[in-house]
């Protein structure tokens, strides 16, 4: 049996784009059900130009599969939706499997919304082995398949439930020749993600060195405990493949890389020692939480060639950590935020405001705490209730989510705020938004390039002074899709602080945003009166 695996367009553009975080968890599918000695196409979608329906059709036409799978998280329903529904109404009519977080974070209801055939929940290594086994061997009961979603008399039936993998180190490394990820890392741009830009053409390694998490965050999900691979496993893909794909980049996918201090250290030792044999320094990002920070601990990062940490501050109020179970405090925050900026080590890092527990107050800690801060330009936002945490089922409980589908399909990822504090107006909640923006526009460190020159179609060289440390830096490779009216942010490759980088109508726009957000507010409280005096 012929089996292909669809890789969906992250960035849903019909053009080809490049700019996504590879995905693992395909990658490694791929790599078992080939080790196990099937035959696998795999085809990125993000690679190539034309709508999804059209790339699925003709991929079909080519060859004849008796099985088709794809997955992700949430983000992605309406587009799985469209990928299962195009491939359920070709002729060949192949069978269907999707995995992912968005199956096991909401099971039945996306197993019968996506109308798929069979869903995986939780880890798919081995289920996916067993779901294929028995499709080809229909001798093989598949009711025996522990993991799974499928249909029988119409209905969806549930099997066994599937330990996670003990071992992960007996998983095979990602498949990342069949999933086109040497296409991905020639077109990778230096400003297109903040992980790449390290260098004019990044060449940047995706890797899991531990699956799960330590955790338990209210805002976040993980169907699985945490497990980690020894860091002689880590090094040895790393060594497999950084010379295979001219690496000079890493990131680390892990949730807390931190987990373990000497695990980390080990790490930093043993890249230090890759970077040797390979002849470059290997550049490498990582996730941690404030609470493993200290200078030594820095310091030894920064000199194995840590270039860049991401933080999960998410609020600067006690009340409001203690309500997301975040297991740190407002002064480990502020330790580990000073101590990167000395470390000379570039911090990514959230404010997400709208938890359960938020007051103007409380919101007003944290605001105040980024502009006493804001030349780290910490990014901030608004907390999402992501399908299976803690604050999705309690905005499930409350009926603040009255349509599950149409949450998932329509209201996340965009401006849609759904109100999860009951200490906040509806009103108050979208001044907050307001008040985000303007402070922004008001201190974020906006810088216009020295020189801007284009090289080939979207394509830039820009000579930029940094704003901190005052090094002009050439920056080439640079993506710019109009010339006139570009933002994004960047880190100085010298001193490592970020700042935002402009057009000079860009750079108009934010500057006069506050100003026309107070016109149109009250241009909007105006008209408001004159219809209550016109109905009185």
């Amino acid at each position: 049996m012929n089996i292909l695996l669809l890789i969906p367009k992250y960035n849903h553009s019909i053009n080809p784009d490049y700019s996504y975080n590879f995905p693992l968890g395909l990658a490694y599918i791929s790599s078992t059900l080939k080790k196990a000695g099937h035959s696998v196409n795999c085809v990125n979608l993000n690679h190539l130009k034309g709508t999804v329906e059209e790339l699925v059709h003709k991929t079909l036409d080519k060859k004849k599969y008796g099985l088709v799978g794809s997955g992700g998280n949430a983000f992605l329903y309406a587009q799985l939706k469209t990928i299962i529904k195009t491939v359920h109404n070709h002729p060949s009519k192949p069978l269907f499997v999707t995995g992912g977080p968005i199956i096991t974070s909401e099971p039945l209801l996306m197993f019968n919304s996506l109308e798929t055939d069979f869903a995986v929940l939780g880890e798919g290594e081995e289920t996916i082995k067993e779901l294929v086994d028995s499709l080809k061997n229909k001798s093989k009961n598949i009711s025996k398949v522990k993991g799974i979603i499928f249909r029988e008399n119409g209905k969806a039936k549930f099997t066994e439930p599937r330990e996670p993998i003990k071992d992960i180190e007996s998983i095979p490394y990602p498949d990342f020749d069949g999933i086109g990820f040497d296409i991905q890392l020639d077109n990778m741009r230096c400003n297109e993600n903040w992980n790449f830009q390290a260098f004019d053409f990044p060449r940047t390694y995706p890797i899991l060195a531990s699956r799960g998490c330590p955790f338990n965050c209210t805002f976040c999900w993980h169907d699985m405990r945490f497990r980690a691979r020894s860091i002689k496993d880590v090094i040895k893909e790393l060594r497999e493949n950084v010379k295979k794909y001219n690496i000079n980049n890493i990131m680390i996918y892990d949730d807390c890389f931190s987990a373990n201090k000497e695990r980390l250290y080990e790490f930093c030792k043993e890249i230090k020692i890759l970077s040797k044999e390979v002849g470059r320094t290997l550049k490498w990002h990582c996730q941690l939480i404030v609470n493993s920070v200290d200078a030594e601990m820095l310091k030894i990062m920064k000199e194995s060639g840590c270039e860049i940490i991401s933080y999960g501050f998410e609020s600067f109020s006690p009340i409001v950590l203690k309500s997301m179970r975040k297991p740190i405090t407002p002064e480990k925050i502020d330790f580990a935020f000073k101590e990167t900026l000395k470390s000379k080590i570039g911090i990514q890092g959230n404010f997400i405001f709208g938890d359960i527990a938020e007051t103007k107050e409380t919101a007003k800690e944290t605001l105040n705490y980024w502009k006493k801060n804001a030349q780290a330009q910490i990014s901030l936002g608004f907390v999402e209730p992501y399908p299976g945490s803690d604050i999705y089922f309690h905005c499930v409980k409350k009926g603040l989510i009255k349509d599950k589908i149409d949450f998932i399909q329509n209201k996340m990822g965009s401006d849609a705020r759904i109100n999860m504090t009951d200490k906040m107006t509806n009103e108050e909640l979208k001044e907050l938004d307001r008040a985000i923006l303007i402070l922004f526009s008001k201190y974020a460190k906006f810088v216009r390039p020295l020189k801007i020159k284009k090289t080939s179609s979207k394509i830039y060289t820009l000579l930029v002074k940094c704003p901190y440390c005052k090094k002009e830096i050439k920056y080439k490779n640079c993506f710019i899709s109009n010339q006139f009216t570009y933002g994004f942010h960047l880190f100085c490759r010298d001193c490592h602080m970020r700042f935002v980088l402009v057009s000079a109508v860009q750079r108009l726009a934010y500057r006069y945003y506050s100003r026309t957000r107070k016109l149109k507010d009250s241009y909007a409280r105006l008209k408001t009166k004159i219809r209550k005096i016109k109905v009185s």
